[in-house]
């Protein structure tokens, strides 16, 4: 007979870590379908870059707001209530994709804004449940398993999904994978009322975590990196995948491209962990980084599907040997910092903060770029410049110390979330 311990081994599981785990993959399987193919399906009807420019415009100024009022609701009414809120937001943005059909172009705002709202408070609660819900000796294993289903959902999701719209005519591909993708959200959104209610406690002082970078040098590092891992996300989260479906005018190729990218990733996120250590935490950061940002002159002046797959398999490596360690020394800090433990949320808001502001500027030098100048050669300049964001986190990593060596911080080897491509344009971590 089946047993579900013969499958995660002897770890003394709770109910609700299992429903956390089931709705963190049911999450990255929706998101792995269909997130890629968003931008597609706009560019499929607009053809405009100015066009995707406003809707991922509108996601990322959406998220942080939500976060902000994610993380006073967390601390005011229930953690599980608002993880409730970003499922079904979630939700409520493939319905409305699929009541708007081939009109989709035309509420490009609307479409961005939902989505961000739903990231906003998805994220936020999905977060601060895992430090609750998880404890010392169980966390390791939820941030592997959820890594893992993370990077199936990641393999299967696009290929799948580009075979399914490539065997389709129109949009009627589209119509069934944003219908799956509604359809694992309902399933999240029903498994939520199984978790346990967790009220919470204490004031929102949002503020005063902002104010607290004037007093914590190593916060206002971490803070400054993350604008600029913003700077890059921000326009590289859509170019990328539209310069696939231009180059090649297939979205089973692009498929194939996200198959190839979280592959190879999930082969260097396994060598990352456990190659990485302590001493060595920054100048893998700068190794990520650098070969991040040199992947980007592959594709700058020459695109072609092989050089884009090739660009593909660099950042899958890349990121891994980036990520890894630079999330860890993010949450040594956090953990680390004023009142951490009651902190722990308005610490992740305004690290979200930061982020989500580096990707706006990013998106508004974008839209910039393609109204005022030649999109052929605006858009490769600008990709040159956002793109070395990954880059510049080291010279602000490389001046975080701390008064011990031995750091009883709140980490974990498996902190990084797989990323598919360039993000899916939600948390970090």
């Amino acid at each position: 007979m089946f047993s579900f311990k013969k499958v995660i081994g002897n770890i003394d599981t709770s109910k609700d870590l299992i429903l956390l785990l089931i709705i963190g993959g049911l999450y990255s399987l929706s998101i792995a379908l269909s997130n890629t193919f968003v931008n597609v399906y706009l560019w499929k009807q607009s053809g405009e870059f100015f066009d995707l420019g406003l809707y991922n415009l509108a996601v990322v100024v959406m998220q942080p707001i939500t976060f902000i009022l994610a993380g006073r609701l967390a601390k005011k009414i229930d953690r599980v209530l608002v993880l409730r809120l970003g499922v079904s937001s979630l939700a409520i943005f493939f319905i409305t994709v699929l009541v708007i059909g081939e009109n989709a172009s035309q509420f490009l705002i609307l479409l961005g804004g939902i989505l961000g709202v739903g990231y906003g408070f998805y994220w936020l609660a999905f977060n601060v449940l895992t430090f609750e819900i998880t404890e010392p000796d169980t966390r390791d294993f939820f941030n592997g398993f959820l890594g893992i289903l993370s990077s199936f959902a990641g393999m299967v999701g696009p290929i799948l999904a580009g075979f399914i719209i490539h065997s389709m005519k129109e949009f009627t591909g589209y119509t069934v994978i944003f219908g799956i993708s509604l359809a694992l959200f309902a399933g999240a959104v029903v498994l939520s009322f199984f978790l346990k209610r967790r009220k919470a406690e204490g004031n929102f002082m949002f503020r005063r975590i902002i104010k607290e970078r004037a007093n914590n040098y190593n916060w206002k590092m971490v803070t400054n990196a993350h604008f600029f891992q913003g700077l890059r996300e921000g326009t590289f989260i859509f170019v990328i995948t539209v310069f696939v479906f231009i180059e090649t005018g297939s979205e089973l190729a692009l498929g194939k491209f996200g198959l190839v990218n979280s592959g190879v990733s999930f082969l260097a996120y396994y060598i990352a962990t456990r190659v990485i250590k302590k001493d060595f935490r920054k100048k893998s950061i700068l190794l990520g980084g650098l070969l991040v940002y040199a992947a980007i002159f592959l594709i700058l002046f020459d695109v072609s599907y092989a050089k884009l797959i090739t660009y593909a398999v660099v950042i899958a490596i890349g990121y891994p040997f980036l990520l890894v360690p630079y999330v860890s020394l993010t949450y040594d800090v956090i953990g680390k910092g004023w009142k951490a433990a009651e902190m722990r949320i308005e610490y992740i808001v305004v690290r979200e903060l930061f982020l989500n502001l580096g990707r706006i500027v990013s998106i508004l030098g974008f839209l910039s770029a393609v109204s005022f100048f030649d999109e052929k050669k605006s858009i490769p300049i600008l990709l040159a410049i956002v793109g070395a964001g990954h880059a510049v986190i080291y010279f602000f990593i490389r001046k975080i110390k701390f008064d011990h060596d031995n750091q009883d911080a709140i980490r974990s080897k498996s902190y990084s979330k797989t990323k598919l491509i360039e993000g899916d344009g939600g948390s970090t971590a």
